[in-house]
Formats: structure tokens, C-alpha cells, sequence
């Protein structure tokens, strides 16, 4: 490849969110402490970070006739280099200091160049747009070093991985990471690496959305290769932005690193204390709590491919004669009340015409359906329903798979805390929910009772992921490695609670469960309880207080 060529220059794509420049401020501070220093920018934008490095080197003595040779930036598209360039000149670098490179493709052709110094805020593209011809060079990279990617990396993965090993001997690197890196199972063979590769991470975490514009949660990822002592992972937290502009870096020196835990465990953890963390890690090295994954199988819900077409509600039944082809579904959380879905439930949510119906035609070539059908379908073609990538990818796109009904259900996204509802009912899900078979002979009150306690609802902050807006978010695998002391012929009352937890009394709930469960059949002591119970809320707070204000 002797030119780079990319037609891709649109702000979803190329991942374009620019760092304000109180954080290229902080991270340059922090990073470049020598007027020796060399520094690489390897997706430098329109040059936020560059005058960062500019104004860093200055600061610390170093005269703007000799920054030649201390700074380089990388950037692919051309224009935008062109600013960074005309910028970098007007601040005294040499405009020949910014290269219009893909930065994949400029360190495989310079693998003997090293830097002590790699800062930078890489774009946040997802895998879906990440562009075939810098995946592969990127994956090939990445495997290069022992690692082994897969599809569903996005583009800032391997800028992390590969920019850390262009680092000299006591480099230092510091970057803008979104926060998914703590708890996405794609990244755990990266954080594996940063905790093998680095002696201390640092991560710098903001109680509010900075980024204008994208509703996901950034981190500061300040990683050092070499340190005389502390060694570890340690976590400071911002109020706002304006916090940082003046911030003491000695402050960092007196924060105790934990140690590292050298495998795929999540890193979402690490906003707790040791105390709190050595407990969480006693409970999952015991073996006498089991995991959700060993009582019930989640699975995901129904996937209409055009919930527009497929959900109904009464008034679309009647008004297209479509009473005999329906299933009953649940369609969003907020239909799951308590821990039990009924048949007045379900009539409650249908009778304030929700999208509580599913449509479901005979399983038969158009010719032969039943004239309704052909109606309905009809005029789900006309509105172009039936283009949709799902729908248009089946055999008869009117027919939706995996109609199955469930024991139970779980949130796949919760706010407050997450919960497993039994299904009492002859309704399934569509994909917002996950639907339950259990696999085991427990009594399935038991089994939704049991969930209802501290130690399950801590490491489900730990199990689940959020992405910024406050939300947790569950993959069906997250729900199965939850911890779940089970407990039978619970001698609590089932409708009793479950009336509390629709009267949202969650702390009545969990001071029943946590004294029956926890402590009498599991022995823990209360200390050990009422930690769990604020590890649980320290999290939770954390994650819904961090919506912008």
C-alpha cells in the first residue's frame, strides 16, 4: 500500500468524537515528564493532543526549536491531517510531523521505531464499520503479539494492544478507552495483556457523560511499563472536566494500587476497596454457591426482524381480523411488574393496548394462507417490511422463528437491580427479554426468591455491562454466570414478596432474603451481608448517577 486511500470520512465512521482539551491536557501532563521524551499520536485528528504535547514539552523547558523529532501524529484522512499539520506549524512543530497514514499500516512498515511516550484518544468505531482493509492488517497485528481477535473487535482494541508494544522500555502510555474495556468479553484477552504487559494502570473515570454527543462512558487509561513501586491498578474519579485543569499529579502517588488479577475477570470490580474486593473474590472461589447457569438456561427472546409489522396490540387484532394467528408475547420490562408474570398481568398490559401480541400465520407458502393473513402480510409489504435484514434473509419472511414458550424470564437491561420473573403464564418474549428453561429439580418460587439477594445483586454489577446511559445490560451468558445461593421450601411467602418488589420496597426484600438465605443457610455473618449489600449499591449508584447532566 504506497497511498492511503479512504473514502470514509464521516463522523460515525471514522470514530471523529474530539477530546476536549482539558483531558489531552491531563493525559500529556501526566505522560511526558522528560524534554527527551518522544511522543506518537497514532490517530491525532485535527491535533487536540498534538498542541497538548506542544504545550507540555514547553512547559517542562523544552524550546519550540527543538521539538523536531519529539512528537509525531498519525493521522488517515487527508484533510483532516492537513489541519493537524497547519495547526502543529503554527505552534512551532514541523508541519512534516503529522503523516497521513493508516496507523496499522505506518507501524508494520517502521516495526524498529519506539516511542516513551503513546497518547491519544483512538476512534471509537464499532466492528460493523470497521473497514476491511485495516481489520485484517490490524487482527494480523494483534496475532502477531499472541493474541487472538475475533469478528466482533472494534477498531480502538488493536490501537490500545498495538500501541503499547511500540513502547520503549520505561514507556508510558495514556489514552481515551471507552469503558466497555472493563467488562466486553471480546476485550478479556486485552485486559490479560495490559495487566501482563504494564506494571500499573492507572484509570481515570468521570461521574458525568464528557463526551458531547454519544451516550457511552470513557475512561483514561494511564499505563506504565516500568515503576520502582506500587505496582497494580488503581482508580481516581472526577466530579466534572474543570476538576482536571489543576490537578495535583502527587495526589495519584498517594492512592494505594490494588493488585491485579491476571486473568479475563471483569475490571469493573476495581472501583471497590480491597476489603470489598477480597470478598468477592472468596465467594467466587468458593464452591458451595452455584451459578444461575447451573440451575436454568437463558436464552434470548423472540427476534421478529420488524417489531412494527409482527407486535400487536387489541386494537390492531380487531381491526385486521387477526384473533386466530397471535401469540401471547411480553414486549418490555416495564410489563414485568414483580417476580411473577399472571394471566392478569398479561390482561392489564393488553387492556392498555401495549404491543402484547404476536403475529404468528400458518407456517405455509402465501398461496395457502388464510385470506387475513395475505391482507396483513400484504400490507406489511407495501410499507416495506419486509426488506428488513432479518426478515428478508428467511425463507418466508413472514414467519418468525424460535417461537418457544419459557419457565421464567430475565431483564436483558435493568436499572435499578436485575430480577427473574416467573412466567405463569402461556406467553413468551421478544428480544428485549430473556426467556428461562430450568434445568434443575428446585422449585421455581424458590429459585425466583433466592435471586433476590445482596450477593447476587453485587455481582451483577461486576457480570453485567453499561455503557453510559445508566443502564445494565445482560447477555444471556452474563445472566448464567451470576452466583445464585439457592435455597429450598423457602418458607418465606412467595406473594408476599412479590407484592413488595412491586411496591419497589427492593431493601425490605433484600433484608428478608439476605437474613433467610445468606445468613441462616449459607453462614454468612452480617458484616459480610451488609458489605455485599453496598457493593451492590456503590456500583448501581455509580452507574446510573453517571447519566449527563
Amino acid at each position: 500500500m504506497t497511498e492511503i486511500t479512504e473514502k470514509i470520512d464521516n463522523q460515525k465512521l471514522t470514530g471523529g468524537y474530539y477530546t476536549p482539551p482539558e483531558i489531552a491536557k491531563f493525559i500529556c501532563d501526566w505522560a511526558i515528564t522528560s524534554n527527551t521524551n518522544t511522543v506518537l499520536e497514532p490517530s491525532c485528528g485535527d491535533g487536540n493532543f498534538i498542541e497538548a504535547c506542544i504545550n507540555r514539552f514547553k512547559e517542562i523547558g523544552l524550546h519550540q526549536d527543538n521539538l523536531y523529532g519529539h512528537i509525531k501524529g498519525i493521522e488517515l484522512i487527508k484533510n483532516v491531517a492537513i489541519k493537524a499539520s497547519l495547526r502543529a506549524s503554527n505552534l512551532g512543530l514541523n508541519s512534516d510531523s503529522i503523516v497521513n497514514s493508516d496507523f496499522f499500516y505506518y507501524i508494520s512498515n517502521n516495526e524498529k521505531e519506539t516511542f516513551d511516550v503513546v497518547v491519544g484518544n483512538p476512534p471509537f468505531i464499532r466492528y460493523q464499520d470497521f473497514p476491511e482493509i485495516h481489520r485484517k492488517l490490524a487482527i494480523k497485528m494483534m496475532e502477531d503479539l499472541g493474541l487472538h481477535p475475533n469478528k466482533l473487535t472494534n477498531i480502538w482494541l488493536p490501537f490500545l494492544v498495538i500501541s503499547s508494544s511500540i513502547l520503549s522500555e520505561n514507556g508510558k502510555l495514556g489514552m481515551v478507552i471507552p469503558a466497555e474495556l472493563f467488562s466486553v468479553k471480546y476485550a478479556a484477552e486485552t485486559r490479560i495483556f495490559l495487566s501482563n504487559f504494564f506494571k500499573r494502570i492507572t484509570i481515570a473515570t468521570f461521574k458525568k457523560l464528557v463526551f458531547s454527543g454519544i451516550q457511552q462512558e470513557v475512561v483514561l487509561l494511564l499505563c506504565e511499563k516500568s515503576v520502582k513501586d506500587n505496582e497494580g491498578i488503581r482508580v481516581i474519579e472526577f466530579e466534572k472536566l474543570e476538576d482536571m485543569v489543576n490537578f495535583n499529579f502527587t495526589k495519584i502517588n498517594n492512592i494505594k494500587a490494588k493488585t491485579i488479577d491476571h486473568t479475563s475477570e471483569k475490571w469493573t470490580k476495581y472501583f471497590l476497596d480491597n476489603k470489598e474486593i477480597n470478598l468477592l473474590r472468596r465467594i467466587k472461589k468458593e464452591n458451595n454457591i452455584r451459578l444461575c447457569g447451573e440451575i436454568m438456561s437463558v436464552d434470548v427472546g423472540i427476534v421478529t426482524g420488524c417489531n412494527d409489522f409482527f407486535m400487536l396490540n387489541q386494537s390492531d387484532i380487531e381491526k385486521w381480523n387477526l384473533q386466530p394467528y397471535i401469540q401471547k408475547v411480553v414486549s418490555r420490562s416495564n410489563q414485568l411488574k414483580g417476580i411473577s408474570f399472571t394471566d392478569n398481568d398479561f390482561a392489564t398490559n393488553s387492556s392498555n393496548d401495549l404491543n402484547t401480541y404476536l403475529f404468528i400465520p400458518p407456517n405455509v407458502d402465501f398461496k395457502e394462507l388464510p385470506e387475513v393473513c395475505k391482507q396483513y402480510i400484504k400490507y406489511g409489504e407495501e410499507k416495506g417490511y419486509h426488506t428488513g435484514y432479518k426478515c428478508r434473509n428467511r425463507k418466508k419472511w413472514y414467519i418468525t422463528p424460535s417461537l418457544w414458550n419459557c419457565d421464567a424470564f430475565a431483564l436483558r437491561q435493568v436499572n435499578d437491580h436485575p430480577k427473574l420473573i416467573l412466567n405463569l403464564t402461556e406467553s413468551s418474549s421478544t428480544d428485549t427479554i430473556h426467556r428461562i428453561k430450568f434445568l434443575s429439580q428446585h422449585n421455581p418460587q424458590d429459585i425466583m426468591m433466592s435471586f433476590f439477594n445482596s450477593l447476587s445483586f453485587a455481582f451483577s454489577e461486576i457480570t453485567g455491562r453499561s455503557y453510559g446511559g445508566g443502564v445494565m445490560t445482560f447477555e444471556p451468558t452474563e445472566i448464567e454466570e451470576i452466583p445464585l445461593p439457592i435455597c429450598d421450601e423457602i418458607s418465606l411467602d412467595f406473594d408476599e414478596i412479590d407484592k413488595l418488589i412491586r411496591e419497589k420496597r427492593t431493601d425490605e426484600v433484600l433484608d428478608l432474603i439476605d437474613r433467610y438465605i445468606l445468613i441462616e443457610k449459607y453462614g454468612f455473618s452480617q458484616n459480610e451481608v451488609t458489605l455485599l449489600r453496598n457493593i451492590w449499591r456503590k456500583l448501581s449508584n455509580r452507574r446510573i448517577n453517571r447519566k449527563k447532566g
